[in-house]
């Protein structure tokens, strides 16, 4: 039986933000670009009481909080605290896969430290993050990584959660079906016609009738009803890519995509900056209404430095789709590729341009 800890840091940028900054302790804090079209990457607890969120649009967290404190994101700084956050984990195990810059898995099925427990190891890491980088952690543990990740959101904030072997079906089956990873707004309303709103509801469809409607997900729904995830924590565990993508009620144009587009860079930038690599390679992604998928992609000499240069690009990707004006899209996607460490040399810009001849 292993022993899993999900940590996840608490309102991570914000929190780095009011650490750094005396004077915006206890004051709702949001992380974000000012601007039109920008999204939030993060909110203090206080701004959260609004009802502000993460991916939500910077002009409606305005409203809903006309006093928020409104911070540029410092990617470089948060991910220098991760590297902190993530060398206190490794002083008791091996095993850590980060996620992002705020959460890991950690197999402690054995730890180096001689703890007894999975929560003593748990409480260990919490209790140093506080003192030495005077932020605050909260902490799922369970058998396998799908059960941590989702107790690790219990006891929020600064909290910590359990859930027994002999303790998933209680805690499990009682659940709305929408904190089962990979069951978003669609999904949710598709479940819903069958008739499943819970958990408990999902486990009693059949394996067929569930890999029938949904594909391999259908036997990955019939897994996690059940509580059964296999997945090993992996240390290499390495960022391939990220994206955002947005699913039209209605079928557009080529022509009305920008606004779309412009979002959802701000998304996939936000995305990327809690990645400890570096994405190069551009991404625009599309779905036509007769669901045929295209892709343009552009990698340019050195990686796009800022939100603008991203969302440059993938408006100019549009030139390239090569499709009839009267084409119309059920889908569109931004994304970033090719990623790389932060110090690799072929991400360095050329200092001098090659002498001809």
């Amino acid at each position: 039986m292993r022993k899993i800890v999900h940590i996840d840091m608490d309102a991570f940028y914000a929190s780095v933000e009011q650490r750094d900054a005396p004077e915006l302790r206890g004051k709702p804090v949001v992380v974000a670009w000012r601007g039109g079209r920008s999204v939030v990457c993060a909110a203090s607890y206080e701004a959260r009481r609004f009802g502000i969120r993460s991916a939500m649009p910077a002009l409606r967290a305005a409203r809903l909080c006309p006093d928020a404190v409104f911070v540029p994101p410092d990617f470089t700084r948060y991910r220098a605290v991760s590297r902190q956050v993530r060398e206190i984990m490794l002083t008791h195990t091996d095993l850590v896969e980060p996620l992002s810059l705020d959460e890991a898995y950690l197999d402690v099925t054995e730890n180096k430290t001689g703890l007894p427990t999975a929560t003593r190891v748990a409480k260990a890491i919490r209790d140093r993050i506080r003192e030495e980088l005077h932020l605050t952690a909260s902490a799922g543990i369970a058998p396998n990584k799908f059960l941590a990740k989702i107790a690790s959101d219990w006891r929020k904030p600064d909290g910590q959660f359990v859930i027994q072997p002999q303790e998933v079906d209680a805690f499990l089956l009682p659940l709305p079906v929408g904190r089962l990873p990979g069951v978003g707004k669609v999904m949710g309303e598709k479940l819903a016609g069958m008739g499943v709103e819970t958990v408990a509801h999902l486990r009693e469809i059949e394996q067929p009738l569930l890999e029938q409607r949904f594909g391999r997900y259908g036997l990955r729904l019939y897994q996690l009803a059940r509580g059964i995830d296999d997945g090993a924590v992996s240390p290499e565990r390495l960022t391939m890519s990220v994206s955002a993508e947005d699913t039209f009620a209605e079928d557009v144009l080529l022509g009305e995509l920008a606004p779309m587009i412009r979002r959802l860079a701000e998304k996939t930038w936000a995305a990327a900056g809690k990645q400890e690599r570096i994405g190069r390679t551009v991404v625009l992604k599309l779905k036509t209404s007769d669901f045929r998928i295209l892709t343009r992609s552009h990698t340019p000499p050195v990686p796009p430095a800022s939100c603008e240069e991203l969302t440059r690009i993938a408006l100019s990707l549009v030139d390239r789709v090569g499709q009839g004006a009267e084409v119309r899209y059920r889908l569109v996607g931004v994304g970033l590729s090719n990623f790389h460490e932060a110090d690799d040399p072929q991400l360095q810009p050329e200092l001098f341009e090659p002498e001809n001849g």
